[in-house]
């Protein structure tokens, strides 16, 4: 009887100790963005620009702020993930952009989308990035001695998604939008972001790049 009383209460301290440690995991995987300045408002400013290309109500409870390089393929792969928790909360939800041009041709990849995005067509020209990756992206590995020619692959892309070749062309020449490229950089700089994709939950930083955590945050921002 002493032993099992024993046993009893080692399975019980477990249980709690098992407890703790998943509250904590979620804490600490759901950590607020660093402040930056003396106050909140540069924290705002820095996570979303006035001109900075969303999708959702503007009013949603829940905004997602997604810094990421369309030559990433972590961005690529979680792109799915990202529409199919707005999905489940449509009308609840708004997500950001912000590029992060960390790879050889995404400034490329980035005037693509930034051009389509002046004919209401950002989101569009991403999807269409993302699913084009295998193609014009960086290749690693073994095959990393034959890279794509990525200028010549844009070029047909600008064809097949309907931009003007010449349009194009310009803006890559005149670096149309190199400033606020850099602007979107520095933003993700000072609010800690050293990788891609880095997404943010109403201010608060997604350390693990899994759907189900990211379903667990937004849920839990929707019951505050």
């Amino acid at each position: 009887m002493k032993k099992e009383t024993v046993l009893l209460g080692i399975i019980a301290i477990l249980v709690v100790v098992i407890a703790i440690i998943g509250a904590s995991y979620y804490r600490n995987s759901t950590q607020p963005a660093p402040a930056t300045g003396s106050g909140p408002a540069p924290v705002n400013e820095a996570l979303i620009r006035p001109d900075s290309p969303s999708v959702g109500p503007a009013d949603a409870p829940v905004t997602i702020v997604e810094f990421y390089d369309p030559e990433c393929e972590s961005c690529a792969a979680f792109h799915s993930s990202i529409k199919t928790v707005m999905k489940e909360h449509e009308g609840k939800v708004r997500l950001v952009s912000r590029l992060m041009p960390l790879h050889p041709n995404s400034a490329l990849a980035a005037t693509f989308i930034e051009l389509a995005g002046e004919k209401g067509k950002y989101y569009e020209a991403q999807e269409f990035v993302f699913k084009k990756q295998p193609e014009w992206g960086t290749v690693h590995g073994p095959a990393s001695t034959v890279q794509p020619d990525a200028p010549a692959m844009f070029d047909k892309y600008v064809v097949e998604f309907g931009l003007d070749p010449a349009e194009f062309k310009a803006a890559l020449s005149e670096n149309r939008y190199a400033k606020r490229l850099e602007r979107d950089m520095t933003d993700g700089r000072s609010l800690g972001v050293s990788r891609t994709p880095t997404i943010f939950v109403n201010g608060r930083v997604l350390m693990r790049l899994s759907e189900p955590d990211l379903r667990y945050l937004v849920s839990q921002e929707l019951s505050k």
